[in-house]
């Protein structure tokens, strides 16, 4: 019997290596092709693809339309689940491989008909813009049809990959507007509520368009609104009714930040730029690492990133100019609020009542019947149905809708020869506008806009308006009228997702919902500390993570504490001994920030009793980045007409925060207050989509879950999933001592040794180089005979 039984556990332990050994082998299978000589059908002369040993490809072709097609073709390799699921994601087409789970996410894109839309784009494209995306696509599906395996995401899912089509790089383009736009233009609504029923003083009061700590190139810092006076808006009977704040911060955290120096500042007469776009952070990284080269056709070496999906380096250098991006949150959507016409199914317009045009969208779902989703479109946009401004239907005007909001102008920055000809290239691209900052090798750096500007009038942009009867988007600004910054007396340029202009500058661009500036300011400080700088100079910078901002708020804190009882000494003691800054072991630093967070909410949600007396108790509020402005005034002022009926002072209210901060602490942890570091909560979560539906492969798909330094309002804006998508600092034409890092490896498969590459750099700071090293694999692509 006993020899039966181990025979069997024999037999199932052999059935179960077996299984695992040929799970292994056919994951592995999908493993892209590294060296040798591969015919592919679709390019024109042979290109070579050479790795360093992190991965990234050195990629040469004779012309732009075959180093589209080896681009496409490490893309293929290297990452198509990623960019299967961004064109799916943009489609509103994640049901047909996820089930009835991902329909609301489908719906929230859907709503934009984004295939649609791109399908009409492709259509205004030039030939020579068409055919490299053509290329593009045929190198994409060649390099997925390299792998001898289908990609492992594709074998747990039980599902085949589709081939990529010409127009699903429109749809990664879309997916990034999504990103960074106010696709539905909710922050207008969110403002209008406030304003139908506030003071006119008092909405201006919350809602300012600045602060102090405003930093931009162009203007000063915006001097506070005045308290209004007791008689204008008086609380006294407004009971605070409890609203507590989590420790994440709200609005979400923004982060992107690029500057750059002049040539005077730097010891071999370049300009130096450095960019740290920060997006949400997954496995794999949005960002692919690569150096493009023709060499036949024209001039051209570019080193950047990448967007997989696309076939060009999206923010890099050419070897004469070198440019990165940060979000310009201008104003590039808006809510119309649309008035009934005469008729059933109509509204009006200034010519007259129009007829909703209604689309019929099909979204299919994985193992259940497609579901059927409609679309009333206007002639300004599509009406969100889920969202009304005072009892009216509400269409969302936004510059993503617009065919002329895309091209492939972005090319043309490839080959550019000086900065000037940078910015007049960065005026004509169709993307989601953003800050563009750029330097040259003759030492000259500027700032302007990429992307396209609608020109608006007659109505107030920040709110929802009427344009029944006239005003609205009256056309696209001209190239030439786009506000610049071109080598400033101090030689420095910065932008960091806060206001950049003032003047007539600014009202071209709108306000969108601007950072508030503090971020901005310390890495503007940081820039007049020294007279000279390197690269290395500009990574200290860039993970600079000193709590100048939260200080005030400190001293507040250990103000208001002298009045608090003995059961808060150990709170006390931590904050007055804190770390000055977001650094993983600062017990102090957390409290002085959940402090900060606790006190803003309530303040908020007591200042706007009025508007949710009016509109309802849940109604969606936007507290502006800018409301720091009022919320600093009213505590250090400490108005008693603000005051809530139930709170005897303004300290007491702030002693409360403290009092529901510290039992929040102890209701969710263990141990004593002092092991509460910041590294606890902000611990990274750099996540593979699957693992976050499979959790036992985590350890296996998912960066380390290390603590980060870090926070919002910081030149290091890191949050758990939120950061530097990539950081780099380089010169043109020293690209060989510039620097370069990303948050993951190049490759997307979890057995490549490419797979976690740099990542240990991102998180400790190390220095990376910004070029690709020795060639360590050579895959030459040979056209098929």
């Amino acid at each position: 019997m006993k020899i039966r039984i181990l025979r069997l556990l024999f037999g199932v332990a052999s059935v179960g290596l077996i299984t695992g050994i040929a799970a292994w082998w056919l994951i592995r299978g999908s493993l892209p092709v590294l060296n040798g000589e591969l015919p592919v059908t679709g390019l024109g002369h042979p290109a070579t693809i050479e790795r360093d040993e992190q991965g990234v490809p050195t990629i040469r072709a004779s012309t732009r339309r075959d180093l589209a097609f080896a681009t496409g073709f490490v893309h293929g390799q290297d990452r198509f689940f990623q960019m299967d699921m961004i064109r799916r994601q943009a489609a509103g087409e994640l049901s047909e491989m996820f089930g009835a789970a991902a329909l609301p996410l489908d719906k929230r894109y859907r709503f934009h008909r984004f295939r649609a839309r791109a399908q009409a784009a492709l259509q205004t494209l030039t030939q020579p813009e068409r055919a490299i995306l053509d290329a593009y696509a045929s190198g994409v599906n060649a390099g997925l049809g390299s792998l001898s395996v289908r990609p492992f995401e594709y074998l747990l899912l039980r599902e085949q990959p589709k081939a990529w089509g010409t127009e699903e790089t429109l749809l990664v383009v879309y997916a990034m507007f999504m990103q960074l736009n106010d696709d539905r233009a909710r922050g207008d609504v969110q403002r209008g509520l406030a304003k139908s029923v506030l003071p006119t003083n008092v909405y201006a009061w919350l809602y300012p368009a600045g602060t102090t700590w405003d930093a931009p190139i162009v203007g000063g810092p915006i001097e506070p609104v005045p308290i209004p006076e007791a008689d204008d808006d008086a609380l006294r009977g407004v009971e605070l009714i409890p609203n507590p704040a989590t420790e994440q911060d709200s609005p979400a955290l923004a982060g992107s930040n690029n500057w750059a120096v002049g040539g005077a500042l730097t010891d071999h007469g370049r300009a130096l730029v450095s960019n740290d776009m920060h997006l949400g952070l997954s496995v794999p990284n949005i960002y692919y690492r690569a150096r493009l080269i023709t060499t036949g056709e024209g001039e051209r070496d570019v080193t950047g990133v990448s967007l997989p999906g696309t076939p060009f380096v999206v923010a890099g250098s050419n070897g004469r100019v070198a440019w990165g991006y940060t979000n310009s949150y201008g104003d590039w959507s808006d809510a119309v609020v649309l008035r009934p016409g005469a008729a059933a199914g109509t509204y009006r317009t200034p010519d007259g009542d129009e007829a909703f045009v209604e689309h019929r969208e099909w979204i299919n779902v994985k193992r259940a019947d497609p579901v059927e989703y409609r679309i009333r479109e206007t002639r300004w946009g599509p009406v969100d149905e889920g969202n009304r401004f005072a009892g009216s239907e509400v269409a969302v005007r936004w510059l993503a809708h617009s065919p002329r909001a895309l091209n492939l102008s972005i090319l043309d920055l490839e080959t550019v020869a000086d900065l000037e000809a940078g910015l007049d290239v960065a005026n004509t691209i169709g993307m989601p506008p953003q800050n563009f900052v750029a330097g040259d090798a003759h030492g000259n750096i500027g700032w302007t806009i990429a992307g396209r500007i609608p020109v608006k009038s007659g109505y107030d942009p920040m709110v929802p308006a009427d344009w029944s009867t006239g005003g609205g988007w009256t056309g696209w600004l001209d190239a030439a009228d786009y506000p610049r910054v071109i080598n400033p007396e101090s030689h420095r340029i910065w932008t960091a997702n806060a206001r950049v202009l003032d003047g007539d500058a600014l009202r071209k661009i709108g306000d969108g919902g601007y950072d508030l500036g503090a971020r901005a300011k310390q890495i503007r400080d940081r820039l007049f500390e020294k007279d000279l700088f390197t690269p290395e100079d500009m990574l200290k910078i860039q993970r600079d993570h000193e709590a100048l901002f939260l200080g005030r708020w400190r001293t507040l804190l250990l103000e208001v504490l002298v009045s608090g009882g003995s059961e808060m000494d150990e709170y006390r003691l931590l904050v007055e001994n804190w770390i000055p800054a977001a650094s993983v072991d600062s017990v102090g630093y957390r409290l002085v920030r959940a402090f900060r967070l606790q006190v803003r909410q309530k303040v908020f949600a007591a200042l706007t009793t009025p508007v949710r007396d009016v509109h309802g108790e849940n109604v969606d509020l936007l507290i502006s980045h800018q409301f720091e402005a009022p919320l600093w005034s009213i505590l250090t002022e400490k108005p008693r007409h603000l005051l809530p009926a139930d709170v005897e002072s303004w300290d007491a209210l702030m002693l409360a925060a403290v009092r529901e901060n510290i039992d929040s602490f102890e209701k969710r942890f263990e141990g004593a207050l002092s092991q509460r570091t910041w590294g606890e909560l902000n611990t990274a979560r750099i996540a593979h989509p699957i693992s976050q539906a499979v959790p036992w492969l985590s350890g296996w798909l998912d960066m380390p879950r290390e603590a980060l330094p870090g926070d919002a309002n910081l030149p290091l804006a890191q949050s758990p999933d939120f950061g530097a998508a990539q950081r780099f600092s380089v010169s043109p034409g020293d690209e060989a001592n510039g620097l370069m890092q990303m948050p993951t490896g190049q490759s997307g498969h979890p057995m490549s040794p490419f797979y976690r590459r740099g990542h240990e750099d991102w998180v400790s700071g190390t220095p990376s180089p910004f070029l690709p090293g020795p060639t360590r694999h050579q895959l030459t692509l040979k056209p098929a005979r």
